[in-house]
This record gives C-alpha cells, structure tokens and sequence, in this order.
C-alpha cells in the first residue's frame, strides 16, 4: 500500500494531467470562436502542450500549484522549464525565429522577478537583459546539492550568449493563471455560448468526452497526428448541430450498446415477439433497439435536455400510429382467424415497426433506435403489441411467474 507522500505525488501527477488536457481543450475552443482552421494542438509532444498556427509554433509548458506559491528565480519549475527549453534549443529541435515559449503557472510573480520580467511584451516592465542577469547570478549563487538543479542551470549557462538572448526573447511568463477548476469555469461558459445555458453541461461533456480520447490515441502512438482545426470544427459543428431546439444529441457510448438477449429474455417486449414467432436473430436487434432508446432517453431526462411532457407526447403519437394499423388488423382478420393467420398479419404489424416507422422525437433527431426501442418500450408495459389477442396471451404466460415473483 503506498504511503501518503506517494498517493499525494501520484494525485498531483494525475491532476496535473487533467490540467493539461483542459487547457488544451480550452484552446482548441479559442481558436475554433476566433481563427480558421488552420491549426493544430498535441499534448505531451514537443511540450506539455504543442500548438501550430499557420507557421509559428507555440509550446506551452504548464504549473498548478498551491494557492500562495511564488515562482521565484530559483524556483524549480522556472528552471525546468528553462532546461528543457534550453537544451531543445542547442539541439536544433526548436527554431526560435519561428516559436513562443509560454511558462503559464497558477504561482505568483514577485515583483522584479525573473518570471515578472519575462511576462507578455506588452507589459511595460519586460526586461529580458535583466532577467538574464539575474538568472546567471541566480546559477552562480545557489548551494543546491540537487542534480537536477545543477544540470537546468547548466543548460542555461552553456548556451552562448546570442542563444541566451534570442531564447529569453521567445519566451513569455504567464502567472496566477486559473487552476483546472477555473479553466473548466471558462470552458463552461464558451459551451453556453455554443449550445444554450440550459445544455453547457451536457455539450461540455460530451466535447470533453471525444477530446480526451483523441488525444489519448495521439499520446498512445509514436509521433501521433495532433488534433487538427478541421478536425475539430467537424466534429464541434456537428455536436453544436445535436443540441439545436429541435435536436437531441446521440451518444457514441450508447450507439455502440448491443443487448445481451439472455439478460433480456423475460422482459414483455421478448415475449411479445415470441408470440408471433419472430426469429432469435430478429429478437436479438429488438433487445440491442430497447438497450439503446432506454439508455438515450433515460440520459435525456436525468441531464433534463427534455422538454415539460415532451416523452408524454411522443409515446401518444407512437400509440396512436399503432392503433389505427392494430384496428386495421382485426377488422380484416375478424372472429374466426387461425392461429398462423393472426400470427402472420401481426408480424407485419411488427414489420412496419422495424423497417418503417420513424417517428422522430424532434425534427433534427432521426436515429431510427430511438423510434424502435421506444416501440419496445412501449410493448414492454404493454401499451402495445403485435398478436391480436396479445394482452389476453400475456396475461396467461406471465401472471403465473409473477405470482411466484
């Protein structure tokens, strides 16, 4: 069992992640409201964050500290961030003519400090010749015995003078930048923008959803593609579109439900079809329907993306549509029917449900799982059925189990 000191620096690397992936969000949603797309965005590439526009390249290195924490001139996250920015310098793998670097940490700037000194150009008191200065003295003055420490300051001081100067020239202090709660805050206020108060949450959620896993298949592969700028507004655009006023969105978790038939065996819907002889195979697709509608709308309703009355109206339209095709059906049948022609006329009722009917809950809505479980559904409290004696045949199967239920 790990300590606390290990369960704290294990939370913290966690959450320090989290942070990362947030701000990248964050951007990626900046730059879709005010530039074109071309973009792009990779976590854990070059830098912690690693975004293109047109030719420049920005990389971003990110710090979330404790409320209080002052970024100091020998603090180790300024001098971490400065090896390694130091380090790609001299290697060639970064060229400054074309790059920003960006330190942006949740920690306060001192007044005269490094970081103060290295903030964005257009405050009045960046000085990048002093904050040299003081960096060098900084390396020259420390009793450090931390190896690491020792290898940032080399890393600085090894570079020759212009690379010193053009490498503080690239780079751009951020500090008390909002923490990960804040950048959520921010990102939730962007998605009411795009999708209505009522719906932030939930748009948020879901475009959290897709962007972490994408990002998380560009960190799984070696070199892996960064998330584009058309890339995003595809897919942005297209969950905007889902959250219209006459819109509900689909979610891809609940898409990719099959049913499990053996767990749905007893429901009243499964029985309703064994009545009129359809197929395993066929039963099997109306249970992976009734999984899908019944996760979708119950998501619907709890995330209240549902109008007042709004499922109230659309099971009255479904009933209403069956009703009249049901009365169609006995009335051609009429009292002396076989067993097979009742058997035959009712899988065509239920033929229409699969292959026809779609109903849409809105306009913009036209998943057809929505319209066919939501039939199931209804078949299940037995609002409607296929045979033409179905409510009588139920009673007699099912009241004896629920008897000894």
């Amino acid at each position: 069992m790990a300590d606390g000191g290990e369960q704290y620096e294990a939370s913290a690397s966690a959450l320090g992640y989290l942070f990362q992936f947030a701000t990248a969000l964050h951007l990626c949603i900046e730059q879709w409201m005010n530039a074109g797309p071309d973009w792009s965005i990779a976590v854990e590439a070059a830098d912690d964050i690693e975004q293109h526009v047109g030719s420049m390249t920005d990389l971003l290195q990110l710090k979330q500290r404790a409320v209080g924490v002052r970024l100091t001139n020998t603090s180790k996250d300024l001098w971490k961030t400065l090896r390694i920015w130091a380090e790609a310098a001299a290697a060639g793998r970064i060229d400054l003519n074309n790059t920003n670097l960006y330190l942006l940490t949740t920690a306060e700037l001192p007044e005269g400090s490094v970081g103060c000194l290295l903030q964005h150009r257009v405050t009045r008191n960046r000085d990048e010749g002093l904050a040299l200065t003081l960096l060098c003295d900084a390396a020259k003055a420390s009793k450090t015995t931390s190896t690491e420490l020792r290898k940032s300051f080399a890393a600085l001081t090894g570079l020759a003078k212009p690379q010193q100067t053009a490498l503080l020239a690239r780079i751009q202090v951020v500090g008390g930048t909002g923490d990960i709660s804040d950048v959520r805050t921010s990102m939730l206020r962007l998605a009411a923008v795009a999708a209505g108060h009522s719906a932030a949450q939930s748009f948020l959620q879901r475009l959290e959803g897709w962007f972490y896993d994408r990002v998380i298949e560009q960190m799984r592969t070696p070199g892996g593609s960064p998330v584009t700028g058309v890339e995003f507004d595809e897919f942005f655009t297209g969950l905007q579109r889902q959250f219209h006023y006459d819109n509900l969105p689909i979610d891809r978790d609940i898409v990719g439900m099959s049913g499990d038939l053996g767990e749905q065996a007893d429901k009243v819907f499964v029985q309703q079809l064994g009545l009129i002889g359809v197929g395993s195979t066929r039963i099997g697709y109306a249970v992976r329907d009734y999984v899908r509608a019944f996760a979708q709308r119950s998501r619907w309703l709890n995330e209240s993306l549902l109008r007042a009355g709004e499922i109230g109206e659309y099971e009255r339209r479904l009933v209403e549509e069956w009703e009249s095709r049901f009365a169609l059906m006995e009335e051609e049948l009429g009292p002396e029917a076989t067993e097979e022609k009742m058997k035959a006329e009712a899988r065509l009722i239920y033929r229409w449900v699969d292959t026809e009917a779609r109903f849409q809950i809105r306009d913009g809505c036209d998943e057809v799982f929505v319209t066919k479980g939501s039939y199931h559904m209804l078949a299940d409290e037995r609002r409607v059925g296929w045979h033409p004696d179905f409510a009588a045949r139920l009673m007699q199967l099912l009241e004896p189990a629920e008897a000894h239920g």
